[in-house]
């Protein structure tokens, strides 16, 4: 779920996953919401199994187009009051190897055709790193592939910032449902963070995505470490700094 950008008690936009309903209706959608001015797609279930939702507010987030597959939906469109063009990917990611690939391969052509910022929520069903599963002493090869898509789309990962895990079954823990987001997604929304919220019957944690004030003044600038290990990085710095100085 993502959260108002001014006002943290209200929400501006509500994802669902396994929703199990085939077909969803303005009255499901009115009973989840509860107030008017709701936008909202959703992929069905197959029967009893899976089923994605994403509710909005339509003051806030304006609809341009919506795409959908199996396993993920897409909603690109503005954000309203910062005149902002992005793409909200809810995500439920498949159990085994090939079906993951074939799903970020499916993102990746999504994130082509709408070639604005995006944010990647929800559950990926998949580590990127040990300590994200309890008991895991090697990561398995779907997991070093998903780490690899998440740098081939240039995404970043943000961290839960109040606990380590998101998903509990008996013993077993781990955090496969995250929030991903672009360096354009983090221009504008600097102060963009992660929460795991209470878990209640389901075994996931609802996970929320807030920024607590909107971007103002200069764009900061932003370097790599890596930049300053390339062998004439800092000659040609001073290079353009000289040329600079003499226009």
């Amino acid at each position: 779920m993502v959260k108002n950008l001014k006002n943290k008690h209200r929400l501006d936009l509500l994802d669902l996953i396994e929703t199990k309903r085939e077909i969803v209706t303005r009255y499901d959608v009115a009973r989840i919401w509860g107030q008017d001015g709701a936008g909202w797609e959703y992929v069905g279930s197959e029967g009893a199994a899976g089923g994605l939702l994403l509710i909005w507010d339509e003051s806030v987030f304006k609809l341009n187009n919506c795409y959908k597959g199996k396993r993920w939906l897409c909603v690109e469109g503005v954000l309203v009051k910062c005149s902002f063009n992005c793409a909200f990917f809810l995500v439920y990611g498949a159990h085994d190897r090939d079906a993951k690939l074939q799903v970020w391969e499916e993102l990746s052509y999504i994130a082509g055709l709408c070639q604005v910022p995006g944010c990647y929520m929800r559950d990926f069903n998949e580590i990127v790193h040990m300590k994200e599963r309890q008991g895991t002493g090697v990561l398995p090869r779907s997991a070093k592939e998903f780490k690899a898509w998440i740098q081939d789309m240039d995404l970043m990962d943000l961290p839960l910032t109040n606990r380590m895990f998101a998903w509990f079954r008996g013993r077993s823990c781990s955090r496969i449902d995250r929030a991903l987001v672009n360096l354009e997604w983090l221009e504008e929304f600097l102060e963009t963070r992660v929460q795991g919220g209470p878990r209640r019957l389901s075994d996931h944690c609802p996970i929320i995505v807030e920024d607590k004030k909107l971007r103002g003044g200069p764009r900061p600038f932003r370097s790599l470490d890596s930049w300053f290990t390339h062998e004439g990085f800092l000659r040609m710095v001073k290079e353009e700094w000289r040329v600079l100085g003499e226009i």
